[in-house]
């Protein structure tokens, strides 16, 4: 048996495959429930209950959405350009880190002028942290995977020490923490939701304009599917590899201020929740297309908040909960697989291979 690449199938054949895959995956999610002694059809209708069933649930789950699919968009930017950005962790953590100055230190600013100071002190951190990779890759071709991943533990480790040390509150009773915003420095709501969720359509938007309808957008790609092209055709590539990482870092770091002045209301060690190792996974199953970033980091976070719920409300161990959750995502990246491969079994026969 071997693997073989599989010729394009239509859209319909694709949806198929991936129906297939979402079936398979509530059989065996079912065949676990049955075991741990639930009712699978109950479990999976509390999960979308648990995600969408009363506004407080919805609004956890957009809560959810929001820095998963900005993060997605940011690392789908550097994907599409074939550079790994496994680095979002550290970006998320250095915008956060970058617009949690201006918040502790600039409190006495308008609201309408601190917000803005900080989504750009977050973005230009962001995409800093992210050009130092970017520029050994592009001046010696480093590997891109290991240094941003390794960045992410710098990233961590500076937080920690802020939280634990250097801002640590002196009024905090000696529980490490950072002082929390003041009220100017918080993300205003809009239908009951902060702002955010409004960020993140515009960013869908723009992401799809630049990279669909640009000559950066096109040299992205073109970079991105062959260096060797880009470079007969002109393209200086250093130059769209450095700006382009920017950016990537900067929506990344955006996340970080936005979950520190919409949700925690202060920079603690527990503000990105892993989205950004989460990202990559919804990055590629959204076919690094923005508009469909959209849709999967929404199904996504509804599943975690359904996860949650059940956990709750059935006394289900969180391990259980996440077993559930991690065999759901595995038929679903497994369909992205036989979407592309196939197997292909070989049998010997006289001198040649019959197959």
């Amino acid at each position: 048996m071997r693997i073989a690449k599989r010729s394009e199938l239509t859209k319909v054949q694709i949806v198929l495959v991936r129906l297939a895959a979402v079936v398979g995956a509530l059989i065996f999610g079912g065949v676990f429930l049955i075991i741990l002694g639930e009712n699978p059809l109950t479990i999976y209708t509390s999960m979308i209950d648990g995600g969408l069933g009363s506004f407080f649930r919805f609004r956890e789950t957009v809560n959810l959405t929001i820095p998963l699919l900005i993060t997605s968009l940011g690392v789908m930017v550097a994907f599409k350009m074939r550079f790994w950005n496994i680095g979002a962790e550290g970006q998320i953590f250095m915008g956060a880190f970058a617009a949690s100055y201006f918040a502790l230190n600039f409190a006495y600013l308008p609201k309408i002028v601190l917000l803005p100071l900080m989504g750009l002190a977050a973005m230009v951190s962001g995409g800093i942290w992210l050009l130092i990779p970017a520029w050994f890759k592009a001046k010696f071709g480093t590997n891109e995977t290991l240094f941003t991943l390794m960045l992410n533990y710098i990233a961590l480790k500076w937080v920690t020490y802020l939280q634990y040390s250097l801002w640590k509150d002196p009024a905090g009773m000696g529980f490490p923490k950072i002082p929390s915003f003041e009220e100017n420095a918080l993300l205003p709501k809009i239908l009951g939701i902060h702002v955010g969720w409004v960020i993140a359509l515009l960013l869908i938007y723009l992401a799809y304009i630049y990279l669909n309808h640009t000559k950066t957008g096109y040299e992205i790609a073109v970079i991105g599917e062959s260096e060797d092209t880009a470079r007969y055709a002109g393209i200086d590539i250093k130059r769209v590899i450095l700006k382009t990482m920017f950016l990537s870092g900067g929506i990344c770091g955006l996340v970080g201020m936005i979950q520190a002045s919409g949700i925690s209301g202060t920079l603690s060690v527990d503000l990105s929740g892993g989205v950004g190792f989460t990202a990559i996974i919804t990055a590629w199953l959204s076919g690094l297309n923005p508009v469909m970033v959209g849709i999967v980091s929404f199904l996504f976070a509804m599943l975690r908040q359904g996860g949650s719920f059940i956990q709750t409300a059935y006394e289900i161990p969180a391990s259980a909960a996440e077993i559930l959750q991690a065999l759901i995502l595995f038929f679903v990246l497994a369909s992205e697989f036989f979407v592309r491969y196939k197997f292909v079994l070989s049998h010997k026969h006289g001198t040649g291979v019959k197959k």
